[in-house]
């Protein structure tokens, strides 16, 4: 995919000067706006790098403790900021504010996605091959990233958005999906409707694709003192996931 605007990197910590299991923050930028991601690095050489899209409420704890968890197993984990550095985000009316504004120009939201791709793999001692995922919002951003064609190695989905926007389909995406979800999700476009529909929209476009589903796991059931926080889903989502990487690297 083919972006009008420069997207400009900048190294705000020297990551391959730290210790084993460095990680830091890096900055980039589209037009005017800076972004800034996270990476951790591992220990041994890297067996792939896993992209980690964040969740509504932007990239946090949540984000990075899952970069690291990446890099623990083995892969570079980079969380990729797709709001910005300076986004206000202070509670639901902005979390629904800055998704909403990229639900709303698919093109500006792929946009930003390919920035931080090219971004993170700019980042020295990052390997090629990579795998894009992401959490409810970025769950539906990996979606997206799979529909826009972008070359990866997988997509993967936790408890995204599960519906494809009216003029879009799979036919560009060349590598394997795998959706980690919970049946009891009651948000619109996420219910077992959605996801019946998306496995029929990938088995008829002939992309390779897994789901893992959780009974009674609601929606955000990976995120750790969340309403939704569900241990054992949680743990057999990570454990799906390594599953994923493996088979894909």
């Amino acid at each position: 995919m083919m972006i009008s605007r420069l997207a400009t990197i900048t190294l705000t910590t020297g990551l391959m000067a730290l210790s084993p299991l460095a990680a830091g923050t890096f900055e980039y930028s589209l037009g005017d706006t800076v972004f800034e991601g996270f990476v951790a690095m591992p220990e041994q050489a890297p067996r792939g790098a896993v992209l980690i899209v964040h969740d509504w409420d932007g990239l946090n704890a949540h984000e990075i403790a899952r970069a690291e968890a990446m890099a623990a197993a083995g892969y570079v984990g980079i969380a990729l900021d797709l709001f910005g550095r300076d986004a206000v985000l202070e509670g639901i009316e902005d979390y629904r504010r800055e998704t909403g504004a990229l639900y709303g120009n698919r093109a500006e939201f792929r946009a930003r996605m390919q920035a931080g791709i090219e971004a993170a793999s700019a980042l020295e001692g990052v390997p090629a091959d990579m795998v894009l995922t992401g959490y409810c919002f970025g769950g539906a951003a990996a979606l997206e990233g799979a529909r826009a064609g972008f070359d990866m190695a997988g997509f993967v989905s936790f408890h995204g958005g599960l519906a494809t926007p009216d003029g879009q389909d799979y036919s560009a995406t060349s590598a394997p999906v795998l959706v980690l979800h919970g049946s009891a999700d009651p948000v619109p476009g996420s219910g077992m409707a959605d996801l019946a529909a998306l496995m029929g929209a990938l088995d008829d476009a002939g992309i390779q694709h897994h789901a893992r589903i959780f009974g009674g796991a609601r929606h955000a059931f990976t995120v750790e003192g969340s309403n939704d926080w569900d241990p054992d889903a949680n743990a057999g989502a990570e454990a799906a996931l390594l599953e994923f990487l493996e088979d894909v690297f």
